[in-house]
């Protein structure tokens, strides 16, 4: 495989599977674990995320066929093990594109002020919508995604820019007012930020300066998560914890209109996550459940569609009756891609070499710690796996898994 990615296009993937519509949640809640305390949990994933980089870089060179996640942990752990793999990894896409979906309906929920049933109805429309539109067979192109994450840089950088004169030392106190055990519970929240690295590993073969492009995604994406984290318990305090905090640190630099320019920027960053969501995970279905001899090829396989659907009634309708909170909400992907991640990192221990073993064993380590503190989400994870194990077996088809970010 030719080498023809430069650095400046490289970087502009790697940070776009890397940043997703999730930094537009997961600092409030993350603050609502753990209070201050919660910036340990960021500085400690992006050690992770850093662990991460090089496992996946390296898998992806000395791989490059693999077929994605699920390639890496069947060449690693056997094929058993691949399906489950990839299985999580589709669990993960159907019960993201939900909660991606509630990120958009909370930003509109507060800009009009309609409360958590405006937030349900808006997010139900956004997953319908967003559903009909991939079983149409339309796509993101690379040019409308590398849009999208300017436009979350923008909005990210605009809030903590504009929200940073108002940080109060006091705000830092008590630092960990949940006890230091909530920066597990914090940490298995944020990883659902830290997943990228994955979908993006198969085209590293391709770059032309690898060790530069995945230094400059790591740093700026480092930089950001960062910054995002401290702004949100230094500028807000007592209100860091709430479910719209680029909307709360847009308020603060820039009055009523940072509310709207959050809400607008929420909602076309939902619509397009979950089209890349879909799209990635269409490939990866196809190729795990390949369709018989006789159907014809869909764009968005119609089992997929009818899951991601079910997911929205299942998750989102509690949410809006209020018999589920959002952070549980957020753990069942964020669980799913967790066990992904546990299987690729093994994968990487057995198959890599030198540092890249190293880091692989290590990160493997920290996902299990993290694991440990998902709690009640680790039953459904559970039942996925053994239910791919146990199955039918048949030989996936081979591909590349390069869709966009399908993290949130």
């Amino acid at each position: 495989m030719t080498s023809d990615i430069g650095t400046a296009r490289g970087s502009a993937l790697y940070i776009g599977a890397l940043l997703g519509p999730g930094l537009l949640l997961l600092p409030g809640l993350a603050a609502s674990q753990a209070g201050p305390a919660s910036v340990v949990a960021w500085a400690l994933l992006l050690g992770a995320s850093a662990l991460f980089a090089v496992v996946f870089a390296a898998l992806g060179v000395r791989h490059p066929s693999a077929g994605g996640v699920w390639g890496y942990a069947t060449a690693g752990l056997g094929r058993r093990a691949g399906r489950a793999v990839g299985w999580c990894f589709l669990a993960g896409v159907i019960g993201g594109a939900p909660i991606v979906s509630v990120i958009g309906g909370n930003y509109v929920a507060e800009l009009t002020g309609g409360g958590v049933r405006v937030a349900a109805t808006t997010a139900a429309l956004l997953l319908a919508g967003s559903v009909a539109v991939v079983a149409r067979g339309v796509r993101t192109s690379t040019t409308v995604q590398f849009g999208l994450v300017t436009l979350l840089l923008v909005i990210v950088v605009g809030a903590v820019a504009g929200a940073a004169p108002a940080s109060d030392a006091a705000n830092w106190t008590p630092f960990a007012p949940h006890g230091w055990s909530a920066i597990g519970t914090a940490a298995a929240t944020l990883m659902l930020a830290f997943v990228g690295w994955e979908a993006i590993a198969p085209l590293t073969a391709r770059l032309t300066r690898p060790g530069r492009v995945i230094a400059i995604a790591f740093g700026v994406t480092a930089v950001i998560y960062l910054a995002l984290g401290i702004v949100t318990v230094a500028a807000l305090g007592d209100r860091a914890g709430t479910e719209v905090p680029l909307a709360a640190l847009l308020t603060i630099g820039f009055g009523d209109t940072g509310t709207a320019v959050a809400a607008l920027g929420a909602v076309v960053l939902t619509v397009g996550a979950i089209l890349a969501y879909l799209a990635g995970a269409a490939s990866l279905a196809r190729a795990l459940r390949p369709p018989r001899a006789e159907a014809r090829a869909e764009a968005l396989p119609r089992w997929l569609g009818g899951a991601v659907l079910l997911s929205g009634v299942v998750l989102i309708g509690p949410l809006a009756t209020g018999r589920i909170d959002l952070a549980t909400l957020v753990n069942v992907p964020t669980t799913f891609f967790l066990v992904v991640y546990l299987g690729c990192t093994a994968a990487g221990w057995r198959l890599l070499t030198g540092v890249p073993r190293i880091c692989a064993g290590i990160a493997c380590l920290a996902v299990a710690v993290v694991l440990a503190f998902c709690g009640p989400t680790l039953v459904p994870a559970a039942v996925v796996v053994l239910a791919a194990t146990l199955g039918r077996r048949e030989r996936p088809r081979e591909l590349a898994l390069t869709a966009g970010r399908h993290g949130a």
